[in-house]
């Protein structure tokens, strides 16, 4: 694994000395026996640029270090070019990156683009749309955050604690609505989820005040 990581960590310039070299054999011996050189360098190049370095995330990601996440990050030069999926999950990592900063506006755009291109896991997905629906709700656009989350909800959220945070703020929209019984079953999911995360559970304390007050 540590190997395959170095040699991922190294492709690009593993590439370019290997078609140097292939150009080299080409001139002196002809261009079969320098095939395999010019093949390991086309396609060392094609993976790094359609491929990325996102296996490099993880080990820096258990262990905390996000200087080290963004500097991986930032060795992609071209996005656009990264195969579909693997440019999804890049520019979730990138929105949640700026989350932490609470750089909110980039943390937007980031997102919607991962959205925008889908997640080939659907959890993935229902996470960015949630991320997207808390934003929008932050802004005030209660009718934007509805649809993301209702999105969320649809494509699944993978944790209990983030799907109790999507049924909680459905019941806040509804209840800003005035649908009563819609803002009570949104609610009796919320607890249905038994969530933990104390921030969480202040929030469900905090709308129990009113839930028991209202028709419906």
């Amino acid at each position: 694994m540590k190997f395959y990581n170095t040699i991922i960590k190294y492709r690009f310039w593993l590439s370019l000395l290997a078609l140097v070299a292939a150009a080299g054999v080409n001139y002196s011996s002809g261009f079969w026996p320098a095939f395999i050189l010019y093949f390991v360098g086309v396609i060392g190049l094609a993976s790094h640029f359609f491929i990325g370095p996102l296996r490099l995330i993880q080990e820096p990601m258990e262990r905390g270090d996000m200087e080290e996440v963004e500097r991986i990050l930032n060795t992609v030069w071209y996005p656009n070019l990264l195969y579909k999926p693997v440019r999804s999950t890049y520019y979730t990592i990138k929105g949640n990156m700026a989350m932490m900063k609470q750089d909110f506006d980039s943390a937007e755009k980031h997102l919607k683009k991962s959205s925008e291109l889908g997640s080939p896991m659907p959890e993935a997905e229902g996470a960015n749309k949630l991320q997207l629906g808390m934003m929008s709700m932050q802004r005030g656009d209660l009718k934007q955050g509805e649809s993301y989350i209702r999105a969320a909800i649809r494509a699944g959220i993978a944790d209990k604690e983030s799907e109790a945070v999507a049924y909680i703020s459905m019941c806040q929209i509804f209840m800003n609505k005035r649908e009563f019984r819609a803002a009570k079953d949104y609610f009796r999911r919320a607890k249905a989820c038994k969530p933990t995360t104390k921030q969480v559970v202040d929030q469900i304390k905090e709308v129990e005040k009113y839930i028991s007050r209202m028709p419906g």
